[in-house]
């Protein structure tokens, strides 16, 4: 049901088949990773499957031949098969019942992902949702820590600077599509106010208020990803 609904939100049209095929392929790994962060074994097998079942025909159809612009890049192939190691790696921990750490693993694969398109300079909806997630989770990570240091509530108030012009981008960089969407305007209203908090709570150098903020940053972007990430 949730990838229907992924599938049915849908996806932004890239300027290449191939781009186009791991937007679509992307759809099942994105709930490959939200349900690792659930608790039943046996959705996160299916949803794994899933995921493997579409890299495994991208493979098939550009592994030997591509078209531009990723048919000069010599590390395709290379990056192609590291995709499909994590997901083998994740399946196995799934079987395991090792849902935390095959959560961890497919983290990788977005990572790999992002850097087949920079590597060819295509630039996609889902690379300005990495570019926020990557902010945030210094945030959520390293908050408390840096809140700790000399000039703490300073570095951090810079942080979430950052997270608020990446929070931006998400409205301004959005395919048409999903700018009119009701619920990505949303889930877009609760990532500006959860930032918007988090910046309240910096400004009126309440440590106590600071930390609770940093705890709601994760939850907007979660269900954002889930469906339009």
């Amino acid at each position: 049901l949730i990838l229907s609904l992924l599938l049915a939100a849908g996806l932004a049209s890239a300027a290449d088949p191939v781009t186009d095929a791991m937007q679509k392929a992307y759809a099942p790994y994105r709930v490959a990773l939200y349900k690792t962060n659930g608790k039943s074994q046996e959705e996160c097998q299916q949803a794994i499957a899933q995921a493997q079942e579409h890299w495994n025909q991208i493979t098939a159809q550009f592994g030997a031949s591509r078209p531009a612009p990723y048919d000069r890049d010599p590390a395709f192939a290379g990056s192609l098969a590291e995709v499909n190691k994590v997901y083998a790696k994740a399946a196995e921990e799934i079987g395991k019942n090792q849902l935390k750490e095959a959560h961890e693993t497919l983290e990788h694969a977005r990572e790999v992902m992002s850097e087949m398109r920079r590597r060819n300079q295509v630039i996609v909806f889902s690379d300005h949702m990495n570019a926020y997630h990557a902010q945030m989770e210094r945030v959520v990570i390293d908050g408390a820590k840096t809140l700790a240091e000399p000039n703490g509530m300073l570095q951090l108030t810079a942080q979430a600077g950052a997270l608020e012009y990446l929070a931006a981008r998400l409205k301004s960089e959005a395919p048409a599509e999903y700018a009119s969407n009701e619920e990505f305007s949303a889930l877009c209203k609760a990532i500006d106010k959860s930032v918007a908090d988090l910046k309240a709570a910096l400004f009126a150098q309440d440590a106590a208020k600071v930390n609770e903020a940093i705890g709601k940053i994760k939850g907007p972007y979660s269900k954002m990803f889930s469906k339009f990430g």
